[in-house]
């Protein structure tokens, strides 16, 4: 094998490994991104389900609460009152109009808090309600307080679980990249329900 030959697949080779640096080099962030979006969806799962189980919570007891262990007994023991429709409304009325006429009636009932907030939905695990998915069993931060907006007190929740948190494994200069340009942003860094400042039930990904 002569000289030149021996450099041109020299030169081929090196232009292979270049070639695949580059790409991965581009790829590394995108499948970064395609993971964390992935851990992310399962997360944003839970904490909606935790905000349904939030909102009831307060509209039995008029504030929310800082303890998964009080939302796990409320889901087993609470009851959530449920109107229910005693007769039937001709078509040439309004349900209103019935009940005046006392054609219909509406008596309340309660039910269970789990069955009816989650019908359907029974795969929830309670025991995991507080852990973080993809997190190694780490908890969220659960925060409940009552704050003064225009003179009236507020009852306000929040529940947060950071990068650090759920992105565990995972290449640790884009978590950084990603936690400084929350930072930068003023943004919480990782996911956010709820707001101790503001009378918000909204997620930060919303």
């Amino acid at each position: 094998m002569n000289k030149k030959l021996i450099i041109q697949i020299v030169l081929i080779v090196v232009a292979i490994v270049l070639s695949y640096m580059v790409y991965d080099s581009i790829m590394k962030p995108v499948r970064f991104n395609e993971q964390v979006n992935k851990r992310e969806e399962a997360i944003i799962e839970k904490l909606k389900d935790i905000r349904t189980i939030q909102v009831a919570y307060k509209s039995i007891y008029n504030r929310y609460t800082g303890s998964f262990d009080t939302l796990i007994d409320f889901l087993k023991n609470g009851k959530l009152p449920i109107i229910k429709k005693i007769g039937n409304v001709p078509d040439s009325l309004t349900e209103e109009q019935a009940l005046k006429m006392k054609l219909v009636s509406r008596d309340t009932v309660y039910v269970n808090a789990f069955e009816e907030l989650f019908k359907g939905k029974k795969e929830i695990d309670l025991t995991k309600l507080k852990i973080i998915p993809h997190s190694d069993n780490k908890e969220f931060s659960i925060k409940a307080a009552i704050i003064t907006k225009s003179s009236i007190q507020v009852p306000v929740f929040e529940i947060t679980a950071k990068y650090d948190d759920y992105l565990i494994g995972m290449d640790e200069q884009l978590i950084l990249n990603k936690k400084t340009k929350a930072t930068d942003l003023n943004r919480f860094d990782g996911l956010k329900l709820g707001s101790l400042d503001e009378p918000s039930t909204d997620g930060n990904w919303e």
